[in-house]
Order: structure tokens, then sequence, then C-alpha cells
């Protein structure tokens, strides 16, 4: 019996030996397959066309400055370190844009690139690259030209961890070579996530089935004038909608709710959409700063990502000329060269959605490949296509178009496509027609002046921006470009009835009418999303501007800080992270004023004690919010079906505003019951349901309530990051990271009444420029700079980012030596 004792204690003892020894080897295959795709970042490397050395400066956080001697090598420099840090994200990108997903993940992204295929985003793409100017084409081959370079003798796990992970699954993916128009397409999805007010029409259309249109309108209500701030002065108060097209047909209902569900599903690729996706961006002149020159701010919000969207980098030539003319640093996309928002050597700029009304859908009555037009029956344009569907056979494309655009509806599997005598849905969109914005992104990388800055401007097409800007030489100012349609019977906010021809886009408004200031007499500029122009205005933009809460607030804080002076960076990076929930000073009056009787009264206690800011560990901030959702819930959600249902942000900031003040107006009464309630029923059945909620989520003791908790950013890979597989999402996740902040808010974390508290967009990098000495200037990024799970700045400024914190921005020779941690020369 000891005998078989001890053999079996051996045996024991050599299994678990045995497997200490396939654990420790099983780590180190694995830290060795996520680690051999990391760049090289020191010593040399060899990339081919080149006509001379070029030098890659990495700092502390990883981020690149480039060095070269022409513009050639430039960009050759920087696809192939663009390429060595993302090319995940690139290869991932530049098939979505080509409707491509289905050839890495098989037949579930298949209604995805049918959806993106019928768009053509590709196609336009390649269209624009015959309307670039030459040396642009130039560029974006020498880019392209970087990143072969670096792909060359690489596959699998050595291009990245999720490469050597697909290969698992998919081994008849082959990595095919950059191309100019894989760099031009990613224009267009930015293009798509910043739409303007497509999904507004389609609100409205769908409530229009079952709601009187005053009824309606009052859900859309317009800008408010009186009480908060355009970016181009001028006299008006709220004005008269304008003509709109009447009510949509019934037999239309079918095709919009088919659109409906194909518009939600494409966001998720490409970052969730919503209507607290914006940005904000202002400029003070130098006459208020401490230094005496210009400041700059800027904080686009978009859909988180890991990696960022975005990559910061510098690229300069060693000696600016006519032959080599960029000295630019700032915030990159990878798989585009040049930079997107950033500063020169003499001018910075920021960019916030200017949000016209570009796009436009068109009910068509299609009967088979035929649809009419002005009473004649017109031939549809057809194409064939084949998406390609890893793991199954090629699948056929048939997409259809009128003069209006592309037919989406024939895409949506949520209800039969159109036949005899139905209706069908094109979209019409500015980004469907090929233009020239990627040359205005290399001019605005050369700008020193106003008038260059104008100049690239005017090239600049979608997504349509506000452009504040700032030149050493102590000029402020805001320029808005883009293709902005001028139409003719109808105004944009509901569906065109395309059979008429009526209702028509019959050209666009000249560069030279859209609005701009220069040096205003007040000494700053602010642009958050908020109304671009006067009511009064000669030229219509949209009528669908965000309801400008932040831009009030931002305005008033700059204000106080212009009337102080002296204005400093780190005042502009407070601004940044100012967190006051700016529906507070309405609500909360009201709230505090309901007769509220048991436990929830105690709700009425943290309020009256709350300073209306939301940082994350704020328990006031935690009710208020539930109280906000639970309002929005039992005053909408008995009229409105569930794709209907009030989100949040600055409409339905304005939408209860005004109801505040009807208290029997029919929004707050249930059509469920039999008794007819009021404001105060509302409210109160709100405040009482937010309080036992919280109780039930975060404990009995409003003290440990925190908003942060509530509202976590859940950082997670775009591609891998649920993948149902624990230890990949282990890899590829980081994790929640609690914020404050929130909707509508300077620090503008959004979220979704209907989906909870968790945040869905974020600042997703902030920059303060000093054109007083540009190696002063800060910044941070989401995430960090690189694009590989487990590398060391994967993630390393997101808890700066979170804290409001910034890092040192050196932008001259001297400073990007002195910052300089790692140097590696590319030679020929």
């Amino acid at each position: 019996m000891q005998t078989t004792l001890r053999v079996l204690r051996r045996v024991a003892v050599g299994l678990l030996v045995l497997l200490l020894v396939l654990a420790v080897a099983g780590g180190a295959f694995v830290a060795w397959t996520v680690r051999r795709s990391f760049p090289q970042v020191s010593g040399s490397a060899a990339l081919p066309g080149l006509g001379a050395p070029v030098t890659v400066e990495r700092d502390a956080q990883a981020v690149p400055q480039i060095w070269a001697d022409t513009a050639e090598d430039l960009f050759r420099a920087q696809g192939y370190v663009h390429a060595q840090d993302r090319f995940w994200e690139m290869d991932f990108r530049r098939h979505v844009t080509a409707g491509r997903l289905s050839e890495l993940f098989g037949p579930d992204q298949a209604d995805t690139d049918e959806f993106v295929r019928t768009l053509g985003w590709r196609r336009v793409a390649e269209q624009e690259l015959k309307l670039l100017d030459p040396q642009t084409v130039a560029w974006l081959q020498a880019y392209a030209d970087g990143v072969n370079a670096w792909l060359a003798g690489r596959s699998g796990s050595e291009l990245s961890l999720e490469h050597g992970m697909l290969a698992l699954t998919n081994r008849s993916y082959d990595v095919a070579r950059w191309r100019p128009a894989d760099s031009v397409a990613w224009l267009k999805a930015m293009a798509w996530d910043l739409r303007s007010n497509l999904d507004e029409e389609l609100t409205r259309a769908r409530l229009g089935e079952t709601l009187p249109r005053d009824r309606v309108d009052e859900l859309f209500p317009t800008y408010p004038y009186d009480e908060h701030p355009t970016i181009v002065a001028g006299e008006g108060t709220k004005p008269p909608l304008q003509s709109a097209a009447s009510r949509v047909p019934t037999g239309a209902s079918t095709a919009l709710r088919g659109i409906a569900h194909a518009l939600d599903d494409l966001p998720t690729l490409l970052g969730p959409h919503g209507p607290g996706l914006g940005s904000n961006s202002w400029v003070v002149s130098g006459e208020h700063t401490a230094t005496g020159k210009p400041l700059l701010a800027n904080d686009p919000h978009l859909g988180p990502a890991l990696p960022s969207i975005w990559t910061q980098m510098g690229l300069h030539c060693t000696r600016v000329s006519a032959a080599c003319p960029f000295d630019v640093a700032g915030f990159t996309f990878s798989g585009v060269p040049g930079v997107v928002i950033g500063h020169t050597a003499d001018l910075a700029w920021g960019f916030t959605n200017l949000a016209p009304d570009v796009a436009d859908l068109v009910l068509e009555k299609v009967d088979g490949d035929r649809y009419k037009y002005k009473g004649e029956q017109v031939d549809l344009s057809v194409r064939e296509e084949t998406i390609r569907v890893a793991g199954e056979d090629p699948r056929p494309l048939r997409i259809r178009e009128t003069r209006h655009g592309p037919l989406i509806s024939d895409v949506s599997k949520r209800y039969a496509k159109p036949g005899s005598g139905e209706y069908a849905v094109a979209i019409q969109w500015t980004a469907l027609r090929p233009g020239r914005t990627m040359d205005a992104l290399f001019a605005l990388d050369r700008a020193a002046t106003v008038e260059d800055l104008r100049a690239a401007a005017s090239l600049f097409e979608v997504p349509a921006q506000n452009i504040v800007f700032a030149t050493t030489a102590g000029q402020i100012g805001y320029q808005a470009p883009g293709k902005v349609p001028v139409r003719s019977g109808y105004d944009g906010r509901w569906p065109a009835k395309g059979w008429t021809g009526k209702e028509e886009w019959t050209g666009y408004v000249d560069f030279d009418d859209l609005p701009r200031v220069l040096d205003p007499d007040e000494g700053f500029v602010v642009t958050a999303n908020n109304a671009v122009v006067p009511a009064d205005y000669p030229v219509f933009l949209t009528d669908d501007w965000d309801s400008g809460y932040r831009a009030d607030r931002i305005r008033s804080r700059l204000e106080r800080l212009v009337a102080r002076g002296d204005v400093t960076a780190q005042d502009l990076m407070a601004v940044q992270r100012d967190s006051r929930n700016n529906l507070a000073p309405a609500l909360l009056p009201v709230l505090l004023d309901v007769d509220l009787t048991g436990p929830a009264a105690e709700g009425q206690d943290l309020l009256r004690d709350w300073d209306l800011r939301q940082d994350e560990d704020s328990a006031g901030a935690a009710y208020f919010n539930a109280v906000w959702r639970n309002l929005l819930r039992l005053a909408f959600h008995d009229e409105l079906e569930k794709k209907e249902w009030p989100t949040g942000g600055s409409r339905w900031y304005q939408v209860v505003t005004e109801l505040l003040d009807e208290p029997d107006s029919d929004w707050w009464d249930d059509q469920g019951t039999a008794t007819t309630e009021t404001r105060d029923d509302v409210l109160t059945a709100a405040m009482r349901d937010a309080w036992t909620g919280l109780q039930d989520r975060l404990g009995d003791d409003p003290a440990d309530w925190r908003w942060g908790e509530l509202h976590a950013l859940p950082l997670e890979s775009q591609t891998f990051g649920q993948s149902g597989f624990a230890p990949i999402e282990w890899l590829v996740n980081h994790g929640d990271v609690e914020v404050g902040g929130g909707e509508s808010t300077v620090d503008a974390t959004g979220w979704s009444a209907n989906h909870g508290f968790r945040t869905d967009w974020v600042p997703s990098m902030r920059m303060v420029v000093d054109l007083a000495d540009l190696d002063a200037s800060r910044w941070v990024n989401l995430t960090g700079a690189s694009g590989h799970a487990w590398h060391e700045h994967y993630t390393d400024q997101v808890s700066l980012w979170r804290r409001g914190r910034t890092t040192p921005w050196p932008f001259t020779r001297a400073a990007t030596r002195a910052a300089t941690d790692d140097r590696l020369v590319l030679r020929p």
C-alpha cells in the first residue's frame, strides 16, 4: 500500500511539474506571439524607395516625430510608421469602407457589406483619385509604398496579434497591398459617422405615421436663438419652419422602418452614433492671454475605440521649402497620410462637426427595374458585384440606383424588397459625389496664413466641419467649409418625393457664401455644434443643430476668463473638463418643488446639496441622471414606439424644458391608464423609481453612490473585444473606466437613456495649442500610440485622459530631440 501511495505521489508530482512546464512554455509562446509584431523603434531599418535617410524620434509616449529631406520620403515614412503601429486597424478600416468585412469574419458581416457596397464608398474613393491634384496622388502613393514596404515578408502574427488570431479561423485570407484608394475611402467612413440629420429625418417620417405634424414638431424644437449662442453673430429669433414635404405616404412606412434598422446596424462597426456626437473647439485672442498670443483648444467627440481613432504624429521637412513644404504635427488617422487636426509652424486649427443637412432620404416609385420621374418611367442604373465570404461561396449583389442615389431599401433584410407599385428609398448624400477633400488636408498641413486656410477650406467637402484657427501672427477666426446642397420645393427635414421632380437639389452653396469670422471684437470664437448662423442668415444650412447647451456653457466660462485677463493653457484645459449638468438649472427647481413623501424624499435633500457637477464620485449626479432617465421613460414611452424612445441629449433637454411650463400637456399623461397624469405626477414617479433603482444597484446608503460607477466607459477592441472567448478578450480589452461628465456637458461623455448609463461617446482626444510657444502646447489621446494589444503604449494615456491630464507636445527640432526616448533611422 505504501509503495502504491509513493508511486501515486510521484505521478502526481510529475504531472504537476509537467503542467507547470507546459504553462510556462505556453505563456512564453503566447508572449512571443503577442510581441512579435511590436514595432522596431531604435537602430536602423531599410525602407526601399527613400531618397535619403529619414529619422523617426519617439518620446515617452512613443509618439513619432518624422524628419525627412523630401515630401515623398516624409509620407513614405509615415506609411511605414503607421503600419508599424496600427496595421490591424488600417486593414480593418479598409475592409469596412470597401464592404469586404465578410472576407475577414464570415457571413455575420454580409449584411453590412451589402449596405456599404450599395452606398459605394470605395467606388467613390477611386473616382476621387482622378480629380485630385497630381501631387496629392503622388504623396498618397508614397504613403502606400511605405505601408507596403513594412508589409513585405510579414504575415500572421508578424503583422499583429489579431492577424495571428484570424489565421486560426480564416486560413484563406491574404493581406493585400495598400493602395491610395484605401486611404481616401476612410474619409467616407468619417463622413458617415458625422452624417448630419439623416437619423432625425427618418425619425420625423416614422413619427408622422401616427402623430399629427404639430406634435412631431414639439419633439423637434427649433434652435433656441434667444437663449443660446450662434457662431456667427447676428440678430434673429426662432424662425418659422421652412416649407417642408407633406406627410410621408402611408405605403412608404414599411420601407422606412427597414431603413431604420439598416442604419442602426452600420454604426456599430464605426463607433456608436447618437445625438451626443459632436465636438468642442474654441480659440482665444492674444489680447486676453498671458503670453500675448492666441490659444486654441479642441476635443472631438466620437465613439470610444481601442485603440483610439486618432494617432499622434509630427511630420517635418528637415528644411522647409517649396520642394518640401511640411512642418506639421497633430492627430492623424492611421491609413491616411498627413495630419487631420493640429498645427503647422505658423497656424493651428481645430474641427467640430458643422452638421449641415447634406443627406436626404428620397422616396421612389419603383416598378421592376424602372422608376417614375416626372410622369415617365426611367430605367434604374444597375450594377452587379460579388461579396466574398470566408468559409462560404461568394454572394452576388445587385445594386440599383436612381438619379438621386442608390436604393438602400434594397439591402434591408427586415422587410420584403419593393416590387411593382411599392415605394423604395434612395439616399442622396454629398459624400457619394467625388470631391477633393484629400487635397484640402494636404493644403491645411502647409497653411501659414488665413488666406492659406481659406484656400484649403474651399477644397474641403465632406464631412463638412467647423474650422477654428489661430496664427502665430495673432489672428483668430472661424471658417465653414463643405459642399452644402441648395434645395427646391422642400427643406430636407422629411424624406423627399422623388417621383415628382419638384423636390430636388439644384446646386451647392458657394464657398464665399459660407459663414466665417475673423478677429471678432469679443476676443474669442466658440464652436460646439451649436447653430452656426443667426435665424436671418441668407444661406440655409440646416434646422437640426445641437441645441447649444455646451456652447453656452463654454462661452460663459470664456467671458469670465477674458474679463479676468491673462488666460492660460491651463485655464482652457479646465474648461474642457467642465462637468456641469446643463439641464439641471431648468429641471432641478421643479424637482425640488414637487411634494414628495416617503423614503424617496431623501432624494430631494441629495439634490439640494448637489453642486450640479457630474464628477465621477458624485452621488447627486448619479441620482439626477437616474431621475432624468425615468422621466423620459414615463413621459414618452407610452406614445412612441421603442425605435423612437428618447435617447437623451440636447434635443430632449430642450423638449422637456419647454414642457415644464406646460404641466397639463398630453405628453405627461400616460395613455395606458384610465387617469390623467400631470407633470408633477411624472416627476414624482421618476424620483421614486430612481431612488429605488439606485438602492438596488448601488446600495442603500446614498453616500456610497458614485456617478462613475453607473457611467463607466468600456474600452474594448472593436473587432475581438466581444468575441465570446475570454482569453482573447483579456488580451485585447482594457476593461471599464469610471468617468465623470455626461450628456450635453462640456466634458461630453455621452450615454443613451435607452441603454443604461454606460458611456457611448467621449472626447476622443484633447489638445491646447499655444501660438506663443508651440513647444508649450499640450495634448492627450484616449488610449495610446500603439495599436498592438499588450504593448506598453496600447493604453498608457487612458489614466491621463480620464483625469483630464495632458502630456508635452514638442514640435521644434530642438524640443523633439530633447524629448526623444527612441530613435529609428530609416535607410534607402
